[in-house]
This record gives structure tokens, sequence and C-alpha cells, in this order.
């Protein structure tokens, strides 16, 4: 019954109105909030669970859980985009997210938004990072970009697994995703891996049981050629000595678990020797978890499984690569193989059920420790992390003088650096990424807070004129004269040359180590 101080809306009125509303394009905005287990809060039955009672060690409340799955439940959980298990309060979880450099949007598990988070801070790619020599570097970079995560996690657009570092052993030059890695030396990528690791990881209570978010060392092992001529990495062997394995390729990877405590480790598409890395048990079990000691879960590379089956033959059914992969000791599939095959493996006898617990009980404790099945995260000790505590100021200087310490000057003939500012009435700024943006951040890069090109840079300095010569690949050198004019009348001239992501990057590995098309008459006219 309406209220009497209330005016009367007729009916007919009311009903013009939808018409004309439902006519509109009508913007809602969404309102996003972290996903979590176990919320007592708006589900007191939970309480019940001894898997949600935060004052019960994380191992016995792994277990409680466990002995209340299916078969079927826990394959579900094996897999990147986990089932939920809506009867035990828990909703599905996406454990693939990325930050090799920043808090990227590589992985599905986390976006950006430009009414939530519209960008994260961008640090250099890892190749130049890595040339800074800086451990303590290092440590402050996984320190800002886990708290831009934390923050993007508590907002409801980020996850809380990062499948990042890339620590794999850059010894050729014309592999694609070599600007990924600490470079060359087994050495300096071990020191880089595990020193970034523990700035993701550590929290800043101490609590050495717990995780600020977690990390991932990729990809074991002997990976470094992607699509090379005739060979991709679906197909290639790669044949590596016990030495060379142990000097070179497996350093880093060891270096994370026992210098870095890694939450995980990654297998790489490749085989070795012979065999699937995701399916050596040798290398993962025996090696991972057994020798190093590995306190986490071993994830495949995406499609690893499916790939093993159908580009690689391993194995005659997709029954018994699952039954391989578990036994090898891998805990988690990005992709669907184990959720789809893991309960008919167990059924045929090809695996037993204590044996998917395992990988279970490795992917449950990592998310305990990660505070996920400890309720609403903003509850919690990263709680008031937010949109304030991303793209701050302090972090994107931060980034900068990563950049300036990591920059390598291979020689400065006749003392022509610094350049003469005072003196100076021109500067030619020239070449294909003069006025990069986009491709000065490489590949699984996110949104960065901001751009500045070098053209934009060099500009705040000094009068510029700027000529791009030719694009990136350089097959018309239409516009290398006005360069070379240009070039010409000025006090001095920058030119940046180079490659982008249309020459070199995951899947594209180059032939050459020159530089792209005839970016060269930029550098020597003729």
């Amino acid at each position: 019954m309406a209220s009497q101080n209330k005016p009367h809306i007729p009916f007919l009125v009311v009903t013009f109105f939808l018409l004309i509303c439902l006519s509109c394009r009508i913007t809602v905005f969404a309102q996003y909030t972290p996903r979590y287990a176990c919320a007592t809060d708006k589900n007191p039955n939970l309480k019940n669970f001894t898997f949600c009672d935060t004052k019960v060690d994380i191992k016995t409340r792994v277990a409680d859980l466990l002995k209340r799955m299916t078969l079927q439940e826990k394959a579900g959980s094996l897999v990147s985009v986990a089932d939920p298990i809506l009867r035990l309060g828990i909703p599905s979880y996406g454990w693939w997210s990325e930050a090799l450099h920043g808090v990227s949007d590589t992985g599905p598990a986390t976006w950006f938004n430009k009414t939530v988070i519209p960008g994260a801070t961008s640090f250099p790619q890892v190749i130049l990072t890595a040339a800074s020599f800086n451990e303590s570097l290092f440590y402050k970079i996984g320190q800002v970009v886990s708290t831009e995560a934390r923050a993007m996690y508590n907002t409801g657009v980020a996850g809380l697994t990062f499948w990042s570092p890339n620590v794999n052993i850059f010894r050729d030059p014309r592999w694609g995703r070599g600007q990924e890695t600490p470079g060359e030396d087994p050495v300096l990528a071990s020191r880089f891996g595990a020193t970034y690791v523990r700035g993701l990881q550590e929290r800043e209570d101490g609590d050495r049981e717990r995780l600020k978010v977690g990390a991932c060392c990729k990809h074991f092992t002997a990976y470094d050629l992607d699509n090379w001529t005739s060979v991709d990495r679906f197909h290639f062997d790669a044949i590596v000595t016990k030495q060379d394995l142990e000097d070179t390729y497996n350093a880093p990877f060891k270096s994370c678990v026992f210098d870095g405590n890694v939450a995980s480790i990654m297998c790489s598409y490749n085989m070795m020797n012979g065999k699937p890395t995701c399916a050596d048990k040798e290398l993962l079990e025996d090696t991972v978890r057994g020798e190093w000691k590995l306190n986490g879960y071993i994830s495949s590379d995406c499609d690893s499984l499916q790939l093993m089956f159908e580009d690689q033959h391993w194995r005659k059914t997709p029954e018994e690569v699952t039954a391989d992969a578990l036994h090898a000791g891998l805990d988690l599939n990005c992709g669907m193989s184990l959720k789809n095959f893991t309960a008919k493996a167990v059924e045929k006898g090809l695996v037993k059920e204590s044996v998917v617990d395992r990988a279970v009980t490795n992917n449950f404790v990592t998310l305990m420790r990660l505070g996920f099945f400890d309720g609403d995260p903003r509850k919690q000790f990263y709680g008031k992390l937010g949109k304030k505590d991303v793209c701050t100021q302090a972090t994107q200087e931060l980034a900068r003088e990563t950049a300036r310490q990591g920059i390598v000057l291979l020689k400065n003939s006749f003392g022509s650096l610094p350049l003469p500012r005072r003196a100076m009435t021109s500067l030619a700024v020239i070449g294909p990424n003069a006025n990069a943006t986009k491709a000065m951040i490489g590949n699984y890069a996110g949104v960065p807070c901001k751009y500045t090109s070098p053209l934009q840079g060099l500009s705040e300095y000094v009068k510029t004129i700027y000529v791009e010569g030719c694009d990136i690949k350089c097959n018309s050198t239409s516009n290398v004269e006005e360069a070379n004019k240009v070039a010409a009348e000025a006090d001095a001239v920058v030119l940046v040359m180079g490659t982008d992501l249309s020459i070199e990057h995951e899947a594209l590995d180059r032939t050459e180590i020159i530089l792209p098309g005839q970016q060269n008459l930029l550098l020597f006219p003729r």
C-alpha cells in the first residue's frame, strides 16, 4: 500500500519510462571483489569445516579438505582454471597470472580495468634489469610487483599465483624469448631468479610459512628454442649431457628452490634426451621435489599434456599420458587434460588415487599459504592494499632507476657523452624505435602507468628534429635520405634502432642477429 506522503505515479507513466530505458544503452559499472574460500561471514556453516579453521596447521587443514572431496572434484582441482566446489564453499580459482617485469595481463586470471586498476608499474625487460648486476634492486622490484599484485587481488582483478620469472639460459641470441631471461650466465640467472622470487614471495610481517604471492620459475629445463627454421618447441628434443644439465640449465632452477624457496616450478614443452620434461620422473619427482625439496607445486606449461599426446606421440592414450605426468610428479596442468582424464586413468588402474591426492595436496597447501582459505583477504594482513598502492610516484621512479642501472654503454668514442646540453641548438632523433611506446615494454607485459618515448624524453631537454627513417622491418628506404639530411644539419644525432615483437617473440625466433632489413643504412649512409 503506497504511503500517503509520497506522490502517486500513474502506471502508464512508469510503463512508458521502462520502455524508454529498454531502448537505451545502459552503462553498468561492474563491482569487482576478490575470490576466496571459507567465507564464514556469508556462510556460517563453513565454520564446521576444519579446513576453514585458521587456528589449525595447514597440513591438517588440507588433509581435512582432501577427505571431503570426490575423485572428480580432485581432478577438477588439478588444472589452471580450477573447478568450484560450491558445497564446500570453494570458488573457481585461476592459477595463471604473470609478473615477469610488472603485473601482466598475459595470464587470464589478471586483467586491467579503466575504472578499477587501469595499469601497473612496468619495469624494464629482464634482460636489461639483470645487466645491473644489482641483487638488492632485483629484490625491491619483486616487492613492488607483489604489492601491486596483492592490491589488484583485493580489488578483484588478479590472482595470487604468478608464473614468473623465466630463468632459462639465453645461449643463442636468436632465441625469441631471450628478452625475458637474465641472460646467458648461469650464475647471474641463478642470483636474479632466487632474489626476484624472494621479493615476490616474502611477507613484510616476517611470516615464513605464508606467501605474499606465489612465484614460479620456468621453463624446466633446457628450453631455449621456440620456432627456428624447421624445428619448434613442441617437437624439439634437447640432447644434454649430465654435466651441462647440472652446470648450466638446471642451476637457476636449483637456486630458485634452495635460495628463493619458490612456490612452483614449471616444466617445459620440449623433450630432453628423448623424454618430455613433464613426464620425466628423474627431473620432477627425484630432483625438484626429492633432492631439492621443493615446498610447493609443479605445473606444466600450457597444454603440455595434450601436446605430449597429439604432437610428441608419447603414449597411445591421453589417460596414459596423464598417468605418466602424475607419476613423474606433476601437480597442476595448465590446460584441461588432468581434469578430463585423471578419473579415467584411476579407473583403468594406470595411477592410484593416492598419487592424485599428492598433487591436490601440493596445490591446496600453496593456496592456504597465500590465505585463499582464510576468508575475506581484505580483512587479512594485506587487506588495506588497493588502487592507491598501484602506479605510485615511488614505484615509477624505481622503474626509471632500474633502466638507468641496466643500460650498458659499450663505447664512448672521443668523449662524445654526455652531450653538451647548453651548447646544443638542435638534436636529430632518428630510427624506427625513436618514438616507440608499446614496443618498449616487450612481451609478458601489462598496461604501464604511462608511456614516455625516447623522443618525448629527449624533447624535454633540447629542441629535437624527428625522422623515423624507416619502420622496424625497414624494407623501404624512401625516407633514409631525409634522415641523412636532418642528421647532417643537427648538432648531434641519437639513433634508436633495433627490433620489436614483430621480429622476435615467443614462438618466433630470429635466423640472424644483424639489424632488421636495411636499418644499417641509417647508421652507415652510402
